[in-house]
Order: structure tokens, then C-alpha cells, then sequence
């Protein structure tokens, strides 16, 4: 199960998937307010939090009965991961956190390092609630990376500018304000972090937190930079997953 991050939708699988479908039954579903879900599911109130989307993903995987599924979560969807995982156990193989972050925001007082002081972040929200559309063109490239492929940083671009600009401001203040750094330690099933070797979003520190504080986890660090490997380095992307998945059956 694919499940992507902030401003995307399912598409930015596509080029992962055919490896994938090789040996694996791949599931992938568009967050509701994302892609082609039904927006008018979107309330401010269910998903003014990661558990909205948590709940969603659990739905999903009793709905379709899947069974126990390797979840494989992007960015923030790394987190829904997380917390579903640690509700019910029992739903998932095992995860895979694609350059994951539990806590964007450092935090001196305990010496972590999320990549971004809180007026960072403030100052990243108030940007994108006064412009949306002229955010993404500034943000998109940096946040895909690989500036000698801009075409790769015109589709996170394009990708963002499809989302509807009120849902998007919600699910930015979700993505760069939760904090899951203590829920890591509930995870109790295989996990597979999966970090990029630059990531402007989520800094190696991070992964090696992550890694740090759940428990029996392994780490690896793909060569794919930017925060987007599935997009910017497909085959190592699919490759690092399908071993992993291979694995929890």
C-alpha cells in the first residue's frame, strides 16, 4: 500500500509501481482533499490532524480486506504510518518510511535536530496562507531538489498548484506541526526507513532518529537526493521496498 505525501496525490508512484506489481499486489489511494478523492469528504475538523488521515488508512485496509499490508508512506504519510501501526498492530506486515519526519521543528532543549527552527516554520505557514499558488512555484523545487532535472521540480510544482489552496493550508499546518517523536516507540511491527542522501525536508539526523527509536528498525540511505526518490531515482526507490516487502511475508 503507497500512500503519498503533502500537495501529491497516487501518481507520484507511477514510476515505482511497475516494478512493484512484479511480485507484489500494489494498492494506491489519493488522501481525501488530494487527487481524484471526493473533496466533499473533507471537513477542517477530521483532518486538522494526522489521526483523520489514520482513521482513513485503517478504513481503507478493513474495507478492502487486505490483510496484513507492507505500508509504504511518503513524508508525512511516513507518520499515519506510524500511529496506525502502533493502533492496530495487526493491519500491516510491515511499514516502509520514505524519507519520514516525526518533528520538523528542532528542539534545543533535548539536542534533536528536525531541520527547521519554529519560526522556520511560521514563517513557511504564513507564506503559504497568503500565496498558495506562488508558494509552490518557489518551494517545489526545493523541497524535489535536483536542479540540473527541472522538470522533475515542474511536477511537484504542477502538483501542489492542483490541490485546492483551503485544503492544502490545513494539511501544511498538519504536515510541519505534528509532532510523532513519541509514538515511534510503539511501532512493534518490520520497519524499513529509507532516507535520501540530501533532503532539504528531512535532514539524515532525522532518519537516524527515526531508525534510533523504533524499535528493531533498519536504516538505509538511498543515493537519491531531494525529498522525492520515488520520482528523482525510481528504480533504487523500488528496488530498496520490494527487498524489504520480500522479506515481512
Amino acid at each position: 500500500m503507497l500512500a503519498h505525501g503533502f500537495g501529491c496525490d497516487q501518481s507520484m508512484w507511477r514510476l515505482v509501481v511497475p516494478a512493484l506489481e512484479r511480485d507484489f499486489t500494489v494498492v494506491l489511494f489519493d488522501h481525501v482533499g488530494a487527487g481524484n478523492s471526493d473533496l466533499s469528504a473533507w471537513s477542517r475538523e477530521r483532518y486538522s490532524t494526522l489521526n483523520g488521515y489514520v482513521d482513513d488508512l485503517l478504513a481503507l485496509c478493513r474495507e478492502l480486506a487486505l490483510g496484513p499490508v507492507t505500508f509504504v508512506g511518503h513524508s508525512v504519510s511516513a507518520m499515519m504510518g506510524v500511529v496506525a501501526a502502533a493502533r492496530e498492530p495487526e493491519a500491516f506486515a510491515g511499514l516502509v518510511l520514505l524519507a519520514p519526519s516525526p518533528c520538523f521543528i528542532d528542539d534545543p532543549e533535548t539536542g534533536y535536530r528536525g531541520g527547521f527552527s519554529a519560526e522556520d516554520i511560521e514563517e513557511l505557514l504564513e507564506s503559504l496562507e497568503a500565496n498558495y499558488l506562488g508558494w509552490s512555484g518557489a518551494m517545489a523545487p526545493v523541497i524535489m531538489g535536483n536542479p540540473e532535472r527541472p522538470e522533475l521540480g515542474e511536477e511537484l510544482t504542477n502538483s501542489f498548484c492542483r490541490t485546492d489552496p483551503d485544503i492544502a493550508r490545513v494539511f501544511a499546518r498538519v504536515t510541519f506541526l505534528s509532532d510523532n517523536r513519541a509514538d515511534l516507540a510503539e511501532v512493534g511491527v518490520p520497519t524499513l526507513v529509507a532516507q535520501c542522501s540530501t533532503d532539504a525536508i528531512a535532514p539524515r539526523e532525522v532518519g537516524a532518529f527515526v531508525h534510533a527509536r523504533i524499535p528493531g528498525s533498519r536504516l538505509v540511505t538511498l543515493n537519491a537526493t531531494g525529498h522525492c526518490p520515488q520520482l528523482s531515482a525510481p528504480e533504487e526507490t523500488a528496488a530498496a521496498i520490494a527487498a524489504f516487502a520480500g522479506g515481512t511475508r
